[in-house]
């Protein structure tokens, strides 16, 4: 299949599934009704608190979020040459549930509750940039990718430490409270959050792919990137800004969603047969808004109205794609 076909049908499963992510849910919305919607008709107050207010924002986010986790994933994969990066490899992720869980925890334990209104996601996007700020600092004195890697998986498990002493001593409604956001939603963005998050994921976009050359050389090696004249330690900081950027992002308005980073630029790849970023990066995006649009759906199969976390579900799609790699190829590095 060309690589233009194959973007045509990404295309329209994509259309698709938004559509069908809309139609999905306990009460079950007339077609009738939503054709009239999109022709400009009036529609009752039911309609539009629960389509346009609630299921269009969330289809929304899908795709959105989806785009973004995989295109940080592509990027994590290039910069450190490893298979299994992720866009949370940084600790990314885990500064964000560390700003959360202060806020809603360690607030608990001293007697006050500040886990109101955007609160949330204040806190998990100052966590997050705190790390990134760190990230960033210390790139700057380290020359080996792999040392930067070493690094951040560290301070992620710093993060993770003080988060689980913070869960030792909170309350049982507030470590509730924290868990069910690790879970991960998609229904709760706003469309302001929306046209933030889609303002920042075009423009990520847009600098990967206008950089594409210095992405495919750096995925070769960064001495071969050198020997072409790219500033290397540039593309560095670029990557980690905008992996640190969409995945603080992503994670404080739908908390941690894990896998889709780490398998959508795989998937890319069997399809395309290619490591040409110029190509992969709009395949990764639209095939990760597909991935999460039917994860989506799929967590909203159970019938009574029940929901199944969004986290859970990628997980479930993305661990036996991880074994089939793992499994299936004698060498990772093969991959590249």
């Amino acid at each position: 299949m060309s690589k233009s076909l194959i973007l045509l049908f990404l295309c329209s499963s994509m259309l698709l599934f938004a559509v069908l992510d809309v139609f999905s849910g306990s009460v079950s919305i007339p077609f009738g009704e939503f054709k009239h919607w999109l022709s400009g008709g009036e529609t009752s107050d039911v309609f539009n608190f629960i389509v346009v207010q609630s299921r269009i924002p969330k289809a929304l986010t899908a795709i959105l979020c989806g785009a973004a986790l995989s295109l940080a994933g592509l990027l994590m994969q290039t910069l450190f040459r490893n298979p299994l990066a992720g866009p949370y490899l940084l600790g990314i992720s885990s500064g964000a549930g560390l700003g959360v869980a202060i806020l809603v925890m360690g607030a608990g334990v001293a007697g006050v509750s500040l886990a109101t209104g955007y609160a949330v996601n204040v806190a998990a996007i100052v966590g997050a940039l705190l790390m990134m700020l760190i990230l960033l600092a210390v790139s700057f004195k380290l020359k080996d990718v792999m040392t930067l890697l070493i690094f951040g998986v560290m301070m992620g498990s710093i993060a993770t430490a003080i988060i689980g002493l913070i869960q030792f001593f909170t309350s049982d409604f507030q470590l509730k409270s924290f868990i069910i956001w690790t879970l991960g939603s998609l229904s709760a963005v706003s469309y302001a959050e929306l046209t933030v998050l889609s303002i920042v994921l075009i423009v990520s976009a847009s600098y990967a792919l206008q950089h594409y050359k210095g992405l495919n050389a750096v995925l070769v090696s960064e001495d071969f990137a050198k020997m072409l004249g790219i500033n290397v330690l540039y593309v560095r900081l670029s990557i980690v800004i905008i992996t640190g950027v969409l995945a603080g992002l992503t994670t404080s308005f739908c908390g941690p969603i894990g896998f889709v980073g780490i398998i959508i630029p795989h998937l890319s790849r069997l399809l395309l047969k290619t490591n040409d970023h110029l190509v992969l990066i709009p395949v990764c995006l639209l095939l990760g808004a597909n991935v999460l649009l039917l994860s989506d759906i799929l967590a909203h199969l159970p019938t009574n109205g029940i929901s199944l976390p969004i986290n859970s579900i990628t997980s479930i799609i993305g661990v036996p794609i991880i074994l089939w790699i793992l499994f299936g190829k004698k060498n990772l590095s093969q991959s590249f």
